[in-house]
């Protein structure tokens, strides 16, 4: 018993300890800071809560820390340098300063670490996209470090100029171009190919909801009848609809004026001197008589 109270006065002494105590952390966008004492590792969220990079900081309770100061470069540095370096290059940006990243060497990564994939590097504070830079892990997070002052710039603006002209990368040709740049490219033109899959699907939603509307309306208009659903056929729609009283049809529509190509009832080969507006109208005449 003796033993668990001085372990519980002994951790109360450390928290008291804490409070008092500045540290040295990296910060990124919504994440939490974390300090090693008395070798228990101590978790803050930061005060004010959209601070983001290296900061000193302070605990205020046991849950926040506030930022006392933004950290300087060279004691950002000497921290960094407790931990393995690696060079990486930057692919693009992903949310504030974090950045997918790829390995210029994909033989040194499995090596050291047994596996090769992309990462996420946090706290990029410069660089252009395809750059190389460097680069610490610690573990668990990877974190931004420097420019690589040892590559060739002019394989970045290679990169960078496909880029911008839509260069596939299968048509990717340069002197000094390795298979690792060319997977790291690869990811952006994928990027691309996602985003602009995404843009037509928007533009197809679009342009069905602004047909669901004309339909919708003409429908409404011509007797408080309601859609169902429609069909794309081209030229014009199969469309599914109901008369207020409930009774189903479906019916042949134009796209460009509503005409009526097929009504779905037998009006002696007159079908198209009515539009969907007014065929509600016969339709529902139709059934009151």
């Amino acid at each position: 018993m003796s033993n668990i109270r001085k372990l519980i006065s002994n951790l109360a002494i450390a928290e008291q300890e804490l409070c008092k105590t500045q540290f040295l952390a990296p910060c990124v966008l919504g994440g939490s800071v974390r300090t090693r004492l008395s070798g228990l590792i101590y978790k803050f969220l930061p005060e004010p809560s959209n601070f983001v990079g290296w900061g000193v900081f302070q605990p205020i309770n046991e849950k926040l820390a506030k930022v006392v100061e933004e950290a300087d470069l060279p004691v950002v540095a000497e921290y960094l340098r407790l931990f393995k370096l690696f060079r990486l290059r930057l692919v693009y940006q992903l949310e504030s300063l974090s950045w997918l990243a790829y390995p210029i060497n994909e033989g040194d990564m499995r090596q050291r670490l047994g596996f090769v994939k992309p990462v996420i590097l946090h706290l990029v504070t410069e660089g252009l996209q395809l750059e190389q830079v460097t680069a610490r892990f610690d573990g668990g997070t990877w974190w931004f470090e420097d420019i690589d002052r040892t590559s060739d710039p002019f394989v970045g603006e290679h990169l960078r100029e496909a880029v911008e002209k839509k260069t596939p990368v299968n048509e990717l040709r340069f002197s000094g171009l390795t298979p690792e740049m060319r997977t790291a490219y690869s990811f952006i033109e994928q990027k691309r190919k996602k985003e602009q899959a995404k843009l037509e699907l928007e533009k197809v939603k679009l342009l069905e909801k602004d047909d669901h509307y004309r339909l919708s309306q003409a429908l409404r208009i011509g007797g408080n009848a309601k859609l169902k659903k429609f069909q794309d056929r081209g030229d014009y729609w199969v469309v599914d609809w109901s008369t207020k009283n409930g009774e189903h049809n479906t019916s042949a529509i134009s796209k460009q004026d509503l005409t009526v190509i097929s009504s779905g009832i037998c009006l002696s080969g007159k079908d198209r001197n009515f539009d969907l507006q007014s065929l509600v109208k016969v339709i529902e005449k139709r059934f009151d008589d």
